[in-house]
């Protein structure tokens, strides 16, 4: 279910966000979320190319594997909290 968030905007980005909204003809805060939702995928997903060089990766297999098996036993430290 879609949910309302109340979002603080100075007069020189909401200007700037409105006039690309409109220049796109979509409401102001579908633009706002296209433009997160973008930008997200763009920093924390890796693209096909990055995913073949990974699997291609034996080394690197291992280590993500040793990686998921110590945090399932809580082994190292939380940068988390």
């Amino acid at each position: 279910m879609p949910k309302t968030v109340t979002l603080r905007l100075s007069d020189k980005n909401y200007e700037m966000f409105k006039k690309l909204a409109e220049r796109d003809n979509r409401p102001l805060s579908n633009f706002i979320e296209t433009s997160v939702q973008r930008y997200i995928e763009h920093n924390n997903l890796v693209d096909e190319f990055e995913m073949q060089e990974i699997l291609s990766n034996p080394e690197l297999l291992k280590s993500i594997k040793r990686g998921i098996e110590d945090a399932k036993l809580l082994k190292g430290k939380n940068i988390c909290t």
